[in-house]
């Protein structure tokens, strides 16, 4: 057996899966100790809560630990982990005299669960998958594979949440139809457009997806945490950076979520943000109501009208119009759609599933199966059902213009390229740039789309080495970092010149092709030589 364990991290929860061959479905599985259950009314599903507490005694409390600890807004919890090893942050909190980073603190959090979680399922040395945000780069990849490895785990798989979404839906989707699957969860917003195959479409058994186009934004529940808590500070008249508010800013963040999660409830038209300093006395606080007019003069924020001057329905808006131009490159429309499968925690409140019936009609925006989906279908996934699927991302070919003086990128793999490829996919010829050079080589980037609010636009809630929550702005350096990314840093001189070239010489001419695994493969021709010295050599893994 290849496997059956799916694993979905997710920013604000996690959630464990097992393919269970009988009913032939992915079944979630609670984790003792660290799980509580999640979800109202009959769709109470096991969650692990992604927190970590490092206490002062050495002791380390997970999930659902933290929070009967009542460790959640207390020094030493990190939580959010999800989101800023996503966006590779530098900071770090001091713990018991030791600087730790969110990747950190998120790999021993990842790699307990993924040991429990084994036991528990009694899938101890098989393959898992794991899912990752439509969005991600290679270093977030590669952050989970350590996480993997550190739990004795090295065989695994990954698969974009929304795809997984598709089949963790189950019984809910058809063969021959198109599906948007939309997931909504506490640190990303992602669409896809998959269609389920045909039996005729493929050979043997088993469903799966063909994955016609998809985006993603990196806006979330945590997104709108932060929201409030900036919305409550200035309806107070106070700054992050005052000491009392410093010392209050986690137990603020805590009621802010709460009063979001409350407001999501079905019926519930406000909830109260109240925390107290303990040594004087003073109380910060808002009134948070779903909709309606905001009386002048009191503390009262609606809810609504605040997601949408933080223009949330809009990004929600564009991702969704983004997946569905790739689709119609493919052959697929809005009006091929049969069913908006909505998944994720932050898919629950209820204007998000508003924007969405105005753009698809409610009768096709379902939302079942919010909390699990995606950890379903990573155990199906885990467990042999296969993608048709495409490049996320563009790649590029960094080189130096001589005559601006500035690096430019020229672009190798297109987004949306579907692989295995049985031609080249570019083709160029690499110059050596001094007399006498042996070895040349080929600076390859990882290009994402830049969000809304770049070049200095936009805010994120950091936590300082104190570990008090402080807004930080995002500069035009920040933004372009998290978007281009050198995947090849480390080996960027494989090819190797006999005799050594000379200065602006044509010397190899090389095709890029890609692998089943998703390896971009390089193909090169000595043109002094007439020798191929590489043929499909695998030079960096793509997403």
């Amino acid at each position: 057996m290849a496997g059956r364990l799916g694993v979905d991290f997710g920013t604000s929860n996690t959630v464990v899966a097992v393919w269970d061959e009988g009913t032939d479905q992915g079944v979630t599985v609670g984790i003792p100790d660290y799980g509580r259950l999640l979800g109202h009314g009959a769709h109470r599903v096991p969650v692990v809560p992604s927190l970590i507490h490092y206490a002062e005694d050495g002791r380390q409390f997970l999930g659902d630990q933290v929070l009967s600890a009542g460790k959640y807004h207390a020094a030493g919890t990190f939580r959010w982990m999800k989101r800023y090893v996503s966006n590779r942050s530098p900071q770090k909190m001091t713990v018991n005299g030791r600087q730790v980073s969110p990747a950190e603190a998120g790999h021993d959090f990842l790699s307990t669960v993924l040991t429990f979680a084994a036991v528990e399922a009694g899938t101890e040395g098989e393959e898992i998958a794991l899912t990752a945000p439509v969005e991600s780069f290679e270093h977030y990849e590669d952050w989970l594979a350590e996480a993997a490895e550190r739990a004795g785990m090295p065989r695994f798989r990954l698969i974009d949440e929304p795809s997984a979404a598709a089949l963790g839906y189950g019984a809910h989707i058809r063969p021959g139809h198109a599906y948007l699957m939309f997931d909504f969860g506490g640190g990303t917003v992602q669409a896809a457009v998959v269609r389920i195959q045909d039996e005729d479409d493929r050979a043997g058994s088993g469903r799966y997806c063909r994955v016609l186009g998809k985006a993603g934004d990196d806006i979330g529940g945590s997104t709108i945490d932060q929201w409030i808590y900036e919305e409550l500070l200035a309806r107070c008249g106070r700054h992050d950076s005052e000491e009392d508010v410093r010392r209050l800013s986690r137990a603020l963040l805590v009621e802010c979520e709460r009063a979001k999660e409350a407001l999501s409830e079905p019926g519930r038209e406000r909830a109260e943000i109240s925390v107290m300093n303990p040594d004087t006395g003073a109380v910060l606080g808002i009134d948070l109501i779903r909709s309606g007019p905001e009386p002048p003069g009191e503390r009262v924020v609606s809810f609504e009208d605040l997601l949408d001057r933080r223009d949330l329905y809009s990004r929600i808006d564009r991702v969704v119009r983004r997946a569905l131009r790739a689709a119609a490159t493919r052959g697929y429309d809005e009006d091929d759609l049969a069913a908006v499968l909505m998944v994720g925690g932050s898919s629950l409140i209820p204007s998000v599933r508003r924007t969405l019936e105005r753009i698809f009609g409610r009768e096709r925006v379902l939302s079942d199966r919010p909390l699990d989906a995606v950890a379903r279908g990573a155990a199906a996934f885990a467990a042999g059902t296969a993608f048709h699927d495409h490049i996320q991302h563009d790649y590029a070919v960094r080189w130096f213009d001589r005559k601006s003086g500035r690096y430019e990128y020229r672009t190798c793999v297109k987004a949306g390229t579907a692989y295995p490829t049985t031609e080249p996919v570019h083709t160029m010829t690499v110059r050596a740039t001094h007399d006498g050079q042996r070895e040349l080589g080929i600076a390859i980037y990882e290009l994402g789309g830049h969000r809304p609010g770049a070049a200095g636009g936009g805010t994120e809630l950091v936590c300082d080495p104190s570990g008090a929550w402080r807004v930080r702005e995002i500069s035009a350096e920040d933004d372009d970092a998290r978007n281009r990314f050198w995947i090849n840093e480390q080996s960027p001189m494989f090819l190797h010149a006999k005799p050594p070239a000379s200065a602006g010489q044509a010397r190899f001419r090389v095709e890029f092709g890609i692998d089943a695994n998703k390896r971009l493969l390089l193909t090169a021709h000595d043109l002094v030589s007439g020798r191929v010295t590489h043929r499909d050599y695998p030079v960096v893994k793509l997403t």
